[in-house]
C-alpha cells in the first residue's frame, strides 16, 4: 500500500472551479518541501529518476505531490492505479483515452483526469498572483496588442496572471492534441468576468480543427494569491 509522502497534506478530492467538467475528477494537495523526507518517493510508491535526485527539493516536492494528485485522480475516475511518466518535453505520459493536466505552484500541487471520451483535451495551471510592478514588466510579453488596449490599468495584476495562466491551461489542453508546440502570441484572451468565466481565441493554426479564430471558454478561481485556471475541449 502506498503512503503519503511526508512532505504533503492529505489529498482533497474537489472542485473549487465554476463550472463542472462532466467526468472530469480534480485531486489537489498543500506541499512543503522542507518536510521532505529522504524516503519520501519509496513510501509514496513513486519512481525518482537520476534527474529528479539531482534536483533541489522544492522540484522534488513539486514533482512529488503533483504525481501523487495524479494517481489519486486516476483511481478516482476508473480505479486503475497509474502514475503518470514524463516525456521528453516533460509533459506527463497520460495511458490511452485519458486526458489530464498538472500543476503546482507555491505550497499547492493539483491534477485533473477525464476520459478522452468525455473531454478531448484540458489543462490546468496555477500561478502566484504578479505584483502590480512586475505585471507591468511583463505585460507585454504575454498580452498582445489587443488586449493590451483591452486591458483595465486597474486590474493589472490580475489580468496579466489570468491572461498568462489561462495560456498555459490552453496549451496543456491544445499540445495533446496538435503536438505542435504555439507561444502566448499565438492566442488571445477575448473577455473574463469576476464570476470566474473566460473566452480564449487562437490567432494561428495548429491543425485543420484548431485554426484561427477558433474559439474556447476558460474558467478560473482566485483564491488569497493563488490563481487556478482551466481549459477544456
Amino acid at each position: 500500500m502506498n503512503l503519503l509522502p511526508l512532505c504533503c497534506a492529505p489529498l482533497l478530492h474537489h472542485w473549487p472551479l465554476p463550472r463542472p467538467v462532466p467526468g472530469a475528477v480534480l485531486v489537489s494537495c498543500a506541499f512543503d518541501p522542507t518536510q521532505l523526507a529522504s524516503d519520501d518517493f519509496a513510501r509514496a510508491g513513486i519512481e525518482q529518476t537520476p534527474n529528479l535526485q539531482r534536483s533541489v527539493a522544492k522540484r522534488q516536492a513539486e514533482y512529488l505531490a503533483g504525481r501523487v494528485c495524479a494517481r489519486a485522480a486516476l483511481q478516482r475516475l476508473d480505479g486503475r492505479q497509474y502514475i503518470p511518466g514524463t516525456h521528453e518535453d516533460r509533459s506527463p505520459i497520460w495511458p490511452a483515452g485519458i486526458s489530464g493536466s498538472i500543476t503546482h505552484g507555491k505550497g499547492w500541487a493539483a491534477a485533473v483526469v477525464a476520459r478522452a471520451s468525455d473531454c478531448q483535451g484540458i489543462g490546468l495551471d496555477q500561478e502566484t498572483l504578479l505584483s502590480q510592478d512586475r505585471a507591468e514588466r511583463l505585460a507585454r510579453e504575454i498580452l498582445t496588442e489587443a488586449e493590451l488596449q483591452r486591458m483595465d490599468r486597474g486590474q493589472i495584476d490580475l489580468t496579466v496572471t489570468l491572461t498568462f495562466s489561462l495560456k498555459e491551461s490552453l496549451f496543456k489542453a491544445l499540445y495533446p492534441i496538435v503536438q505542435q508546440r504555439f507561444y502566448f502570441e499565438h492566442a488571445e484572451v477575448l473577455e473574463w468576468s469576476a464570476d470566474g468565466q473566460a473566452r480564449l481565441r487562437l490567432l494561428t493554426d495548429l491543425s485543420p480543427q484548431w485554426h484561427s479564430g477558433r474559439e474556447l471558454l476558460g474558467q478560473f478561481c482566485l483564491q488569497d494569491d493563488q490563481l487556478l485556471t482551466l481549459v477544456s475541449v
